[in-house]
This record gives C-alpha cells, structure tokens and sequence, in this order.
C-alpha cells in the first residue's frame, strides 16, 4: 500500500463528515472568523488563516461564502442576530413596565460583556462607516422585534402614566446601547485614564444597576418624581 493510499482515507472521511455537517461547518467557519475579524479587520484578516483554525478548507470558506467581504457581512449579521435571538428568549411581557426595562438593560449589559468581539467588530464597521453592515440581506428585518418589544413596553407605561409621553423606543434603545458599548469598548482608556476598571468585578454590581436606574429615570414621567 503506498504513502498516498494510507494517508488519503482519513483526509477523505473529515472530507466526508464535512459535505454531512453543512451547517456544523459554516457555523465553525463563522465562529473563528468572528474572532479573526475582531482581532484584524476586514483588512488585517486572512482567509488562510481563518481556514487553518478551522475544521474545513480554504476552498469550503468560499463555496459558503463566496469571499472574504461575504464571510465578514456574515460575521456581523451573525453577531446583530445572537443578542437579538437573547432577548427574544425574554418574556417580559407578564412584567410590570419599569421591571422590562429593567431586565431588557441588564440583559443588554451582560451580553455585551460576554461578547466583546460584537463590540469590537461595531467599533471596525463605524471605522468603515457602516459600508459591508449595509450589504449584509436581511440585517434590518432582524432588527425590529427589538423595537416592536421596545414599543410595547413604552406604550404600555405611557398607559399606565409613569412613563413619558415624548420618547421613543429608538431613543431607549440608543441610551442603553450607548452605556453598554462604551463600558466594553472603553475599559482600557477608562482604566489608563482613572485608574478604574469598568469590567472589573469589584465594579460590576453597581453599573449593572446604574444602566436601569438612568433609563428609568430618564422615562420617568414629569411631575412623577
């Protein structure tokens, strides 16, 4: 039996259970170059490299993906997409208003903490002023049950008259983003600047409190106070 026979069997079987485990494969691809992406940049990213960290091929990356700008507006979609899917897992209907807003912000909080390639895959795409985010299909579609929820939520407190009529779900949603996005995207400068870590653990329990407390503040309703 010769070198090649004796080495060709196991590449052909990994070959195999790839062509089996489509999805398996694109989520493996999508899940290192998030990492890459993050990391590099569009620019500074290799397609080589991101092959080699995975259980696929060069080839394979682009049968999925068609290029390299393809795999990186899949990579963003994806990340929009995971922390819309976490606060679709979130039943806040049955909560009292303040209670949603509340629990919506804290998730949005821990997300971003747990996700720092998301915030730093945001911070490259603004780099780039938004231009492969607009190309991703299909991105905004997945985007407004955040808003609907976000509306439902407001117009049920608008009723209720604790919050403020003059506010939008598109506001709260860019109070809490903002707070949330600067913790993550900023802690190094934060932390040469003042010497105070914003991700430390010592530090967590009173911002995770803080973001609910100035959205419920600021939707509070005039005179209510």
């Amino acid at each position: 039996m010769t070198r090649s026979e004796t080495t060709g069997a196991p590449a052909e079987k990994q070959a195999a259970k790839r062509t089996r485990n489509p999805e398996k494969t694109r989520e493996n691809i999508l899940k290192v170059a998030m990492t890459e992406f993050a990391d590099k940049g569009l620019t500074g990213a290799r397609i080589d490299e991101i092959a080699a960290k995975t259980a696929t091929t060069k080839r394979m990356l682009y049968y999925y993906f068609g290029d390299k700008d393809g795999l990186y507006r899949a990579v963003l979609q994806r990340a929009y997409e995971e922390i819309r899917y976490e606060e679709s897992q979130l039943d806040v209907d049955h909560l009292e208003p303040a209670e949603a807003i509340r629990a919506l912000a804290e998730l949005t909080f821990d997300h971003h903490e747990a996700h720092p390639d998301f915030i730093r895959l945001v911070a490259i795409e603004n780099t780039n002023r938004g231009v492969n985010l607009v190309q991703a299909e299909g991105l905004p579609e997945t985007q407004a049950p955040a808003i609907r929820t976000l509306d439902r939520i407001l117009q049920r407190g608008q009723d209720a008259g604790i919050f403020r009529t003059d506010t939008t779900a598109l506001d709260i949603h860019m109070l809490i983003s903002s707070y949330c996005v600067f913790r993550v995207a900023n802690r190094y400068t934060f932390k040469a600047l003042f010497d105070w870590d914003l991700t430390g653990a010592e530090n967590r329990p009173h911002l995770r409190a803080m973001i609910g407390d100035v959205v419920l503040a600021y939707l509070q309703q005039p005179g209510k106070v």
